[in-house]
């Protein structure tokens, strides 16, 4: 009802009779003994009791799934889901050869990935919409009822394109002031550090064109619109990019794993966890972890 604001629609849907669902709804206003929806001439609309009641039904909903989904997961990993978040530079990054790795061990494990920044990924954790998620700290967030397990420290670097590359080892950020920037859309948090950064070193940045998502951003750099701030790793198989790093102690991010504190992580969930961070020990052994990258997890 909440979704399709529409009674007929909303027991369409849910595969229900519409008086059974007008009854059903009844009951739960009454026992909660406040009206959820306004039902004026035909437009349906929330009250702010539903308004207040809607996040919670919809975690209620979510975690109940996901129990469905832990006990099929009994027999043996045959079975199961992993909703997991990260953000767009691990997408573009190791992090596919991490899932991989997992499916290959689990076929029978169903994958979502959900891409986004951080600030996004935690409120759709908090929700009860992924098992995991892969976030930048420190957490910025509303809710604080999460686990956090820090596993990677990666480098920030100046991108352009590579026929314009910098002829010295290390840019400061005041070499930035006055250049043209590509700057990512709001609530990324490439953006928000990068904004930091110019501001501690006391001037504010100049905006070739913002607004992008990650691909988008290194496109324009490619194109010459201006240079970014990036992780060193998405640079990896783009010979049209060079990344300088930043003199240090440079700008740097820590990289976390995050799962809600009060519902255990699925079976499925936990193995992925253990997947992932066996990849990447294995990979910092190996000295194949991308460029800018490095371990932290004990």
């Amino acid at each position: 009802m909440a979704e399709t604001r529409h009674f007929t629609q909303a027991a369409e849907r849910m595969r229900v009779a519409q008086p059974s669902l007008s009854k059903q709804i009844k009951a739960l206003e009454d026992d909660l003994g406040a009206p959820l929806f306004s039902r004026a001439r035909g437009n349906v609309t929330l009250t702010p009791a539903g308004e207040a009641l809607l996040p919670l039904a919809r975690r209620m909903l979510a975690d109940a799934d996901t129990a469905r989904r832990e006990v099929a997961e009994l027999a043996g990993l045959r079975r199961g889901r992993v909703r997991l978040g990260a953000t767009p530079s691990l997408c573009a990054g190791l992090l596919a050869d991490a899932l991989a790795r997992f499916h290959l061990t689990y076929p029978g494990i169903e994958l979502l990935v959900e891409e986004g920044g951080s600030r996004d990924l935690v409120r759709t954790l908090a929700r009860g919409q992924l098992d995991l998620a892969l976030i930048i700290m420190p957490l910025q967030s509303d809710d604080p009822a999460l686990v956090t397990e820090e596993i990677l420290r990666e480098n920030l670097v100046v991108a352009t394109p590579s026929s314009q590359a910098p002829r010295k080892p290390y840019l400061r950020i005041e070499d930035l002031r006055g250049t043209p920037l590509v700057m990512f859309r709001r609530g990324y948090d490439l953006r928000e550090a990068t904004l930091s950064a110019c501001r501690q070193a006391g001037f504010e940045p100049r905006y070739a064109v913002e607004g992008g998502e990650m691909d988008a951003v290194l496109r324009f750099v490619e194109s010459g619109l201006g240079v970014a701030v990036v992780p060193s790793m998405v640079l990896d198989g783009r010979p049209g990019l060079a990344g300088t790093p930043l003199a240090p102690p440079g700008l740097r991010r820590t990289i976390a794993l995050a799962h809600r504190k009060d519902v255990e992580p699925t079976r499925a969930a936990r193995a992925f966890r253990d997947t992932l961070l066996f990849f990447l020990a294995e990979a910092s052994h190996e000295s194949t972890l991308p460029q800018g990258l490095e371990l932290i997890a004990k």
